[in-house]
């Protein structure tokens, strides 16, 4: 696979984005004109696609083919499940999420958003700002990523009127601000005829802002918004036994991925929960020192000092603001399973790397889905939303999901199946 001519060699990082939108908004559709555009399509699979378009009768390439995988989903020309696609151009890499548009798969859509850190909310030119759109638009916000682009999709078919288009603006930014979200941009497109996705065509002369590329080419990467503090929980302690080796029976590594902030040798560093202290000796990565390191690295840290440290346990800077330790949460809690959620019984919590036992201890409202209205509940179905507070077994060392979406987030898992069946945001520690 090849960048297109025009885009010069430079590495911006990588971009996990979003699609989501309404039924028939043409989100597959945009990811295949995306990589078709940018030549990173495998003749293989153009080929196989070719073949599927001519069966169906179509004239032209369906490009919608490239992510709607499933069988359910060919027949019915709906995404079901959340499809991914990863591509590259000349200046960086993208993993694409394309999340179903119906009511029904919320579910699918949240799992697709926690890790996105840009969302395209795609609105059909024809039909404006639907409740779906509005629905997609409350999770995106509530899952904390940070921007959002509307695309205004099939302009081809309402004669690429920018009345139309500045309509929809219009009506989205007022919904918008009810909900506080602030970082919004908007772009005309059709995904169809390929105007404004990759090349800019010259149906829409009104419009002088970027296309989608350019806009995904230089979005800020992820943990760029503001400075996030250190944090590295603990999922392996590293202890060699090779009786041929003698230096390496003092060898202690503590192994992890840093879900946010750097680290170096010489820091001062703190242990949660214990609040035991010492200093870094050593960083490394694949066996050999580097120095220093920094988020989403997985590394093996060095510590100065013989502290008692196991899985579960977080190591942060003790210069820097420290996540609180407690046994009590309140947060947004997703329940993915199709059985209900049952208030008496206990579940496992994962944050991080600790699992521990937790209980529900109350739920302060639901999400009406349709209204976005927080409405009186006693128990959850699957799909609902809901403002809940948890009791752990265990503290867990917890950062609000609004500072430090790693830090912030867990999965409620039942003990007699180990089926995932909820996921939540946390708000603040009681």
């Amino acid at each position: 696979m090849s960048a297109p001519e025009n885009l010069p060699e430079i590495d911006n990082g990588l971009l996990r984005f979003l699609t989501c939108g309404s039924v028939d908004d043409g989100k597959s559709t945009l990811i295949g004109r995306l990589l078709f555009d940018t030549k990173t399509i495998l003749a293989d699979t153009l080929h196989a696609i070719e073949k599927t378009s001519a069966k169906r009768g179509m004239e032209a390439v369906d490009l919608s083919l490239l992510t709607d995988g499933l069988q359910a989903e060919r027949e019915q020309g709906i995404t079901i499940d959340v499809a991914y696609r990863y591509f590259t151009t000349g200046r960086r890499k993208y993993i694409i999420a394309d999340a179903p548009g119906h009511e029904q798969y919320t579910r699918n859509m949240v799992t697709a958003a926690s890790t996105a850190n840009l969302a395209i909310i795609l609105v059909d030119a024809r039909k404006g700002v639907l409740p779906q759109t509005r629905r997609h638009s409350y999770i995106a916000h509530l899952l904390g990523i940070p921007h959002l682009l509307v695309a205004v999709n099939k302009m081809d078919l309402v004669d690429y009127s920018q009345a139309t288009y500045e309509k929809i603006k219009a009506d989205y930014q007022a919904f918008a601000a009810t909900l506080g979200i602030e970082d919004v941009t908007f772009i005309p497109l059709s995904a169809l005829t390929g105007d404004m996705v990759v090349d800019r065509g010259e149906a829409m002369d009104w419009y002088d802002g970027p296309t989608l590329l350019d806009i995904l080419e230089s979005a800020p990467p992820a943990h760029s918004e503001h400075d996030e503090p250190f944090r590295l929980p603990v999922q392996y302690v590293c202890r060699p036994q090779d009786s041929a080796n003698p230096e390496l029976h003092d060898y202690r590594g503590f192994m992890g991925r840093i879900e946010s902030g750097s680290i170096a040798t010489g820091d001062a560093v703190t242990v949660l929960p214990s609040g035991l202290s010492t200093t870094v000796k050593d960083v490394q990565l694949a066996g050999r020192s580097i120095g220093s390191a920094f988020v989403e690295q997985s590394v093996t840290l060095l510590l100065a000092d013989e502290i008692d440290i196991s899985r579960g346990d977080m190591i942060v800077k003790s210069a820097e603001p420290q996540p609180t330790v407690t046994k009590t949460v309140v947060a947004e809690l997703c329940w993915l399973a199709e059985t209900p959620l049952e208030p008496s019984r206990r579940y496992l919590v994962r944050h991080t790397t600790r699992t521990s036992q937790a209980k529900l201890a109350g739920i302060a409202y639901k999400l009406d889905i349709h209204s976005l209205q927080q409405v009186d509940a006693d128990r959850l179905q699957m799909n609902d939303i809901a403002r809940v507070t948890l009791r752990f077994a265990q503290p867990l060392a917890i950062d609000p999901y609004a500072d430090n979406r790693g830090t912030g987030a867990f999965i409620v898992i039942d003990e007699s199946t180990n089926s995932t069946v909820g996921a939540g945001m946390i708000v603040a520690a009681v």
